[in-house]
């Protein structure tokens, strides 16, 4: 199996970020067992896995080795839980329609081409997927557009990815999802509900489901992801992704019966899917330009408080003393000490008699000679 690779400014080659935990699922390897046999540990493990951080230096070596060790020892895709029926028949019992036959691609030699078909061939597919996670076609179309964007800002790395489809398809369902979207007025409240009975039934169950169980729904029935590319793009354990698909099944079946056999859940979800109307979607050239000029207001902005914070720094040390002067400590009271006395003492009774004592003492005797000068 091809894994696209990208490389970094120095060091070994490594698979996208995508491809690195899909290929430690696939062997069944847990992230404790590959952080010990590198030598990390298992958040700095985590944090490869999903493209925060890449590694350098020796450990870049060996991770890149061990990856490729996973790639030639990787089994064949095992087969999904249930068999994927596709609809023989549309409801009225004719013929699911055909899509046309594609016409040659003609070589793409720009980023700017590739990008626009990208946009072109997927965007409106993700709307309706994204319906369905949210009940509302209007924050359907922004997520995606939103995706779109950070998928342009990030184009080096999302062209060499080997499905560009699902990186953009993983974002925009993150975006869609996100509780921020539903700060706005406009996207508090679902959409009205679908006429007809049961395409509204599906629709009103799947939004009564946990926000993860519905996505781990939508990508292993709904898209025909197995097992392994579930939980990577969910961001979850295999054994945690099956157990989120099992009670999601469980839950639509007690409401709904009829969708307690697998290969009706993924029937409903085709035509779901395939039947609500194509949305009205910017054009690619629109979304690039608001990509660049979103990337230009912020480089303003971080330029702009960077000159702040410089103009701040220098008039500090403009305006600041050359020396320094420590402050006088302030005064403090000093207790158990006598203050000073004004005027004479207070004399006591037994200072008095002391006094009146040695004036009778000293009556009789002759004055003191006291010197004189001539």
């Amino acid at each position: 199996m091809r894994e696209s690779t990208i490389r970094a400014t120095s060091g070994a080659p490594l698979p996208p970020p995508v491809a690195r935990r899909r290929l430690r699922e696939a062997l069944a390897l847990t992230e404790d067992e590959v952080a010990t046999t590198i030598g990390v540990t298992r958040a700095t493990l985590r944090s490869w896995e999903t493209g925060r951080t890449n590694p350098r230096g020796r450990k870049r070596e060996v991770y890149s080795r061990l990856l490729a060790s996973f790639e030639a020892e990787r089994p064949e895709p095992a087969p999904p839980l249930v068999p994927r029926p596709k609809p023989s028949a549309t409801p009225h019992g004719e013929p699911p329609p055909r899509p046309p036959a594609a016409a040659p691609a003609r070589p793409v030699t720009t980023a700017e081409e590739a990008f626009d078909e990208l946009y072109t061939s997927a965007a409106p597919g993700l709307v309706r997927q994204a319906y369905l996670l949210t009940g509302r076609r209007l924050l359907s179309q922004e997520a995606v557009e939103r995706a779109f964007q950070i998928a342009w800002q990030r184009w080096p790395e999302v062209a060499v990815d080997r499905d560009p489809a699902g990186w953009v398809r993983a974002v925009a369902y993150d975006c869609a999802m996100s509780p921020w979207m539903r700060l706005r007025a406009v996207h508090r409240y679902p959409d009205e509900p679908p006429e007809e009975t049961p395409r509204r039934e599906v629709l009103e169950a799947l939004q009564e489901l946990p926000p993860a169980y519905r996505r781990t729904l939508l990508l292993y029935d709904g898209l025909g992801l197995d097992l392994p590319e579930t939980a990577a793009e969910t961001e979850a354990s295999t054994p945690a992704t099956a157990g989120r698909l099992l009670h999601a099944r469980e839950a639509l079946a007690e409401r709904l019966p009829e969708l307690a056999d697998a290969g009706v859940l993924q029937n409903r979800l085709w035509e779901i899917t395939s039947n609500e109307p194509a949305p009205v979607m910017t054009p690619a050239p629109a979304v690039r330009g608001s990509c660049e000029r979103r990337a230009g207001l912020w480089t303003r902005s971080v330029v702009t408080a960077t000159a702040l914070i410089v103009a701040a720094t220098a008039f500090t040390l403009v305006t600041a003393p050359r020396q320094y002067d420590p402050p006088m400590s302030p005064a403090q009271r000093v207790e158990d000490v006598p203050g000073p006395q004004h005027g004479p003492p207070v004399l006591t009774p037994k200072v008095r008699q002391l006094q009146d004592t040695l004036r009778a003492k000293t009556a009789g005797r002759p004055e003191r000679l006291v010197p004189r000068l001539r």
